[in-house]
C-alpha cells in the first residue's frame, strides 16, 4: 500500500477525488472483485439544476444539486447545505460519504447530498423560502424525493425551518400520501420531527469519544488517561454540531479551552461557558468583545494550541499540508465532514496523532434521521405504546421488595428508579448503542488486519464489505 500512499509535498486533491483516495486504500482489505468495487465507488445520479428566484427588485438565477451517489439500499439519504461554495465536486464527494457512512452505523439507506449555492445569512428569509420550496419542487418533477426513494435532511446552512418548509411542499403537491411525512427528516417536533434530532450529531460526537477514549491500551499510547474526564479539548466552529458537541462534553467531565470561529477565538484554560458564549454571539454576530475568556484574533492559528482532543466541526479542508505539522492534539474527532486532506492526514499520522474519521464520528445526525423515518412511517412516538406499561412495572417490583424486606424506598429514589423511557430516552440510548457498536466493529477489524495502520482506512473497508454484502444477496455480482 506504500506506493498509494500521498506525500505531503503533493498538491491537494480535491474533496471527492479525496474520497476516492480512501476508499481506494481501503479497498485492498475487503477481498471484493473489481466490478463490485467499481460499482460502490461509483457516483449513481447526478441533478444539476438551475431555477430563477425574486429577490427584492431583480431575479437570480440559483445553482442547485441533488446527487444520489448509491442504490443499493433504497431510499437514498442526505442533507442539503446551503453555502456559496457549493459544487458538484463538493456535493459528489459528500453523497459518497453518506453511503460510506450509513453502511458503517447499518443505517439502511444509500447516499446522497443536496446543495444550493446561497448565502444563507445575507438572504432575506422570503428568499430562502421561495428557493426552498422551488427547489423541492424541482426535486419532485425528477423524482429525487420521497420516503421510500430520497430522503433530504438538514445540513451546513440549513435546519428545522428549512425541512419544514419542504416538508410543507411535499405535502402540497402530493396531498393525501399515507407516509409524506418520512419525505425528510430533520424537521420541527411539532411536524413529525424527533426529539434529540437537532443535537444528534454533537451527542453522537460526544459518545465516539468517550468510547475511544475508553480503550486504556489505545489511550497508554498517547499517554492519556482513561476517559474523557479532565481532556482539554479545541472545538472549531459553533454552528450545531460544534456547540452541542462543546455543550455535551463539558457534562462528561471534558474541558472546552478554545472555541474558533471565522471571525475569531475564544481561549480560556479553565474551560469556556458555551452557553454562554453561544447566547453572545447569537445576540452580537460575532465572538470579538466576548467578555469571559480571551478572544485571539488568529482562528487558524488558535487549532494548533495545545490539547488533548481537537473537533473541527465546521467545513472540509481546515487541517491542510500548510498548518498539519503545528497540530499539538492527541486525538482529532472529524466532527465535520472531510476536515483533514489526504496529505495532511499523512503528516498528522507520523506524529502518532489518533484520527476518528468523519464517516464514524458525526454519524449521528443520520443514526436520528433514520429513528426520525421509522418514527414517521410506523405513525407512533417513540415509547408511547410501553412507558406506563414500563412504569408500572417497576411499581411493583418496588412494592414487592418493600413487602419482602420491610422497609420503604425513599419517594425520590422512586422516581428515578420506575421512570418509564421517553422519546428522547429512547433516542439518545439507541444513539450511543449504535456509536459504540460501530467503533467496536472498526477497531476491531484493524486489529484483525496489521497492514491497516489507521482507523479511517478500517472504517472504510468496514463500510465496503457491508454494502458488498447487500450486492451479493441481491445475486448481481458472483
Amino acid at each position: 500500500m506504500a506506493d498509494k500512499i500521498i506525500k505531503p509535498n503533493l498538491k491537494e486533491l480535491s474533496f471527492s477525488d479525496s474520497v476516492s483516495y480512501y476508499f481506494d486504500r481501503a479497498a485492498p482489505f475487503t477481498n471484493s472483485p473489481k466490478g463490485l468495487l467499481d460499482q460502490i465507488k461509483a457516483c449513481n445520479s447526478i441533478y444539476k439544476m438551475n431555477f430563477p428566484v425574486k429577490w427584492g427588485n431583480r431575479v437570480e438565477v440559483i445553482e442547485a444539486y441533488r446527487i444520489q451517489h448509491s442504490h443499493h439500499r433504497m431510499p437514498t439519504k442526505g442533507g442539503i447545505r446551503y453555502s456559496l461554495q457549493v459544487d458538484q465536486d463538493e456535493v459528489m464527494a459528500l453523497a459518497a460519504l453518506m453511503t460510506y457512512k450509513c453502511a458503517l452505523v447499518d443505517v439502511p439507506f444509500g447516499g446522497a447530498k443536496g446543495g444550493i449555492k446561497i448565502a444563507p445569512r445575507k438572504a432575506p428569509v422570503e428568499v430562502l423560502e421561495n428557493v426552498t420550496r422551488r427547489y423541492t419542487a424541482e426535486l419532485l418533477k425528477k423524482n429525487f424525493i420521497g420516503p421510500g426513494i430520497d430522503v433530504p435532511a438538514p445540513d451546513y446552512g440549513t435546519g428545522e425551518r428549512e425541512m419544514a418548509w419542504i416538508l410543507d411542499t411535499y405535502m402540497t403537491l402530493r396531498p393525501g400520501e399515507l407516509d409524506g411525512y418520512a419525505c425528510v427528516t430533520g424537521k420541527p417536533v411539532s411536524q413529525n420531527g424527533i426529539h434529540g434530532r437537532t443535537e444528534a450529531t454533537g451527542r453522537g460526537v460526544v459518545y465516539a469519544l468517550n468510547e475511544v477514549c475508553s480503550h486504556e491500551d489505545d489511550m497508554k499510547k498517547l499517554g492519556l488517561s482513561v476517559g474523557l474526564e479532565g481532556k482539554r479539548v479545541i472545538v472549531q466552529g459553533l454552528g450545531n454540531v460544534g456547540y452541542h458537541t462543546a455543550r455535551i462534553i463539558r457534562k462528561y467531565g471534558a474541558k472546552v479551552i478554545v472555541v474558533a470561529e471565522s471571525d475569531g477565538a475564544v481561549y480560556d484554560e479553565k474551560g469556556i461557558d458555551i452557553e454562554h458564549l453561544y447566547k453572545y454571539r447569537q445576540e452580537k454576530k460575532t465572538v470579538k468583545g466576548y467578555p469571559k475568556g480571551k478572544v485571539l484574533a488568529d482562528t487558524a492559528g488558535a487549532l494548533e494550541l495545545d490539547c488533548d482532543i481537537l473537533i473541527p466541526a465546521a467545513l472540509e479542508r481546515q487541517l491542510t499540508i500548510k498548518n498539519a505539522a503545528r497540530i499539538k492534539a492527541k486525538i482529532i474527532g472529524e466532527a465535520a465532514n472531510g476536515p483533514i486532506t489526504p496529505a495532511a492526514e499523512q503528516i498528522l499520522l507520523k506524529k502518532g496523532i489518533l484520527i476518528i474519521p468523519d464517516i464514524y464520528i458525526n454519524a449521528g445526525g443520520v443514526t436520528v434521521s433514520y429513528f426520525e423515518w421509522l418514527k414517521n412511517l410506523s405513525h407512533v412516538k417513540f415509547g408511547r405504546m410501553q412507558k406506563r406499561f414500563e412504569e408500572q412495572t417497576q411499581r411493583n417490583f418496588i412494592k414487592l421488595v418493600e413487602d419482602f424486606t420491610g422497609k420503604h424506598v425513599p419517594r425520590n429514589r422512586i422516581q428515578q428508579i420506575i421512570h418509564g423511557a421517553d422519546e428522547i430516552d429512547l433516542v439518545n440510548s439507541g444513539l450511543e448503542d449504535t456509536m459504540i457498536e460501530a467503533y467496536r466493529d472498526i477497531r476491531a477489524f484493524k486489529k484483525r488486519n496489521k497492514g491497516i495502520g489507521d482507523l479511517r482506512t478500517a472504517a472504510f473497508a468496514v463500510s465496503i464489505n457491508k454494502i458488498r454484502d447487500s450486492y451479493f444477496a441481491m445475486g448481481i455480482f458472483p
